[in-house]
């Protein structure tokens, strides 16, 4: 009998989820994952984590679906990166628009610290409620730059680096003790731009006047009934709280379901009709790297390898069921090299007759750029942190910190530039030379390249260049961006110039069965070759030493330091 009872209890919830209204829920507490997992270690980690582009799709599809009445989304504390704040609240804008009931629950924004990020993604939403204990931290942006040389300086290291032009700061932590004017003047640009991003969208989302809103960052932050008072918030309430309101709205028989399972319920969309059009969704995510993607699993976060993005492109590129290919690249640069053998993939994609498009997330800077500025069109958030096109490299000396404790090094060898790279010897004026040389190359290449692509001069390309972040806004403004948007509006751009309809599937690529995940590849052509491996680093030789000092391990067309906007 208790078997029976509980077959018919599993067949009564799976008629209940076929026909009862549903709430949908989106919990942030841990954050989202930008696409698939690259390798089996990134498998595991996001088992249980929910992916951006199945939230997207989900809402999307849940637009038209009349058994779907609200959303309920609980923003945690875990941060997201502001481009991908920008997706999410994009496509609440569009639900809620679509007569959609939207709910935000947050325990707090900021428990005594800032939370103006995740403020500005709950503001989209039709009702806001913060737990009673909760605040409000919306207090604005700020960057904050630490200088390492006076620290350098009592232990006896010196940096010799050069720097492609005045806006690549990479070298500034090291080698100087305040910020240049230049960049100075790059980080407040940056810090307006978002500040005006989060205004307006705040001021629209809470009905709210931009002076009313930019008068409310300066007195931040808020205690929860000041928070309401301000008309930030509509009312605090508790989790159950918030649910029976929400019940009461739409009906007590709805049923919750998580986005992401809602994303992927229906059994038709996961089954593949042979011959069917579609859309390649190709993910480059993490510091760029010569050879295979992957995580270290000592930690690190995961790295854009060039042979999994290359193949993965040229297995595009040559299926013929593929029509356009969507690039999502969320990357702050890295190895030159490796960026260039991404960018000539990009540059084949599009010269076979496949639009390519390019979707920038949180990140697409110096060799992120590169490998996203040969595409038929570059699609970006407003937040996203792009540009730094520059480059930098050069050594620390630290002979003097050697013979502070004591240790000695000689060396033998052959050749009048062998030890070049040394840590113990400052480069010669010959060497330097050589250095000086190398970053006119790269940086030559990286603005010629840009000129091309982007179809601009190459003096106008240098003035956008010079090593200066830009955020997508001000990037777009500049021509270094198309179209300002999402995941979303990138894959409707690549339908339409691939001449698709509009709900053409998406596909992410390649595709690889179990069996195929575990056979070797039979050559660099198969799509095999694009699956992940253990992360390597990408200054070669030099690589356990550039860890060491701080220097970027991924290579000189690097963003320095932590830039997501939190």
């Amino acid at each position: 009998m208790e078997a029976t009872k509980v077959i018919i209890d599993t067949v009564d919830r799976f008629r209940q989820r076929r026909t009862a209204p549903l709430v949908l829920e989106l919990d942030l507490t841990e954050g989202l994952s930008d696409g698939p997992p690259s390798d089996p270690l990134s498998a595991l980690l996001s088992m249980r984590k929910t992916s951006l582009t199945d939230v997207l799709s989900g809402l999307k599809r849940a637009r038209k679906d009349s058994r779907v009445k609200a959303l309920i989304v609980k923003i945690g504390t875990q941060p997201l990166g502001l481009a991908m704040v920008q997706d999410l609240r994009q496509a609440v804008t569009e639900f809620r628009a679509a007569g959609k009931l939207t709910v935000a629950f947050a325990e707090t924004f900021g428990e005594f610290g800032a939370g103006t990020v995740p403020y500005y993604l709950g503001s989209a939403f039709e009702r806001v409620y913060l737990q009673p204990s909760g605040d409000v931290g919306l207090t604005g942006v700020a960057m904050e730059q630490r200088f390492l040389r006076g620290a350098l300086g009592k232990l006896g290291v010196e940096y010799q680096m050069g720097q492609r032009h005045e806006y690549k700061t990479a070298a500034n932590t090291f080698t100087q003790d305040h910020m240049t004017d230049p960049h100075r003047e790059s980080t407040g640009r940056i810090t307006e731009s978002v500040t005006e991003q989060i205004v307006a969208g705040v001021a629209e989302g809470r009905g709210l006047e931009p002076a009313k809103v930019r008068a409310l960052i300066d007195e931040g932050p808020f205690i929860g009934a000041e928070a309401v008072e301000a008309g930030l918030v509509d009312r605090m309430a508790y989790r159950d709280e918030v649910y029976d309101e929400v019940k009461q709205a739409v009906g007590d028989d709805a049923l919750l379901l998580y986005v992401g399972r809602y994303a992927k319920g229906p059994i038709a969309k996961k089954l593949p009709r042979p011959g069917e059009e579609t859309v390649a969704l190709v993910h480059g995510n993490g510091a760029i790297r010569l050879g295979r993607s992957g995580r270290s699993p000592l930690g690190g976060g995961s790295a854009m390898g060039s042979d999994t993005v290359c193949a993965a492109l040229r297995a595009a590129r040559r299926d013929e069921h593929v029509k356009a290919v969507v690039f999502r690249v969320d990357s702050p640069g890295g190895s030159y090299v490796a960026s260039d053998a991404i960018w000539r993939e990009v540059v084949l994609t599009r010269k076979a007759g496949k639009p390519i498009v390019v979707s920038m997330g949180d990140l697409a800077a110096s060799g992120g750029y590169m490998v996203s500025m040969a595409a038929d069109a570059i699609v970006a958030q407003p937040g996203t942190l792009t540009g730094s096109i520059g480059v930098f490299g050069g050594k620390a000396v630290i002979s003097g910190l050697l013979e502070k404790i004591g240790v000695s090094s000689e060396t033998v060898g052959e050749g009048a530039n062998a030890g070049m790279f040394s840590s113990t010897n400052a480069f010669s004026e010959a060497q330097w030379a050589r250095i000086n040389a190398w970053l006119d190359r790269v940086y030559e290449d990286f603005v010629n390249k840009v000129a091309e692509g982007r179809g601009l001069s190459r003096e106008r390309a240098h003035e956008l260049a010079k090593g200066r972040v830009w955020t997508g806004a001000d990037a777009h403004a500049h021509g270094l961006v198309d179209e300002l948007g999402g995941l979303q509006d990138a894959l409707a751009l690549a339908r339409g110039k691939a001449g698709l309809s509009a709900d053409a599937p998406v596909r992410a690529y390649p595709r690889l069965s179990p069996l195929e995940r575990l056979r070797p590849a039979d050559s660099s052509e198969d799509r095999t070759a694009a699956m992940a491996r253990v992360r390597l680093e990408a200054w070669g030789p030099l690589a356990h030493l550039a860890g060491e000092l701080g220097l970027p391990s991924y290579g000189p067309l690097m963003l320095p330091g932590g830039w997501t906007i939190r």
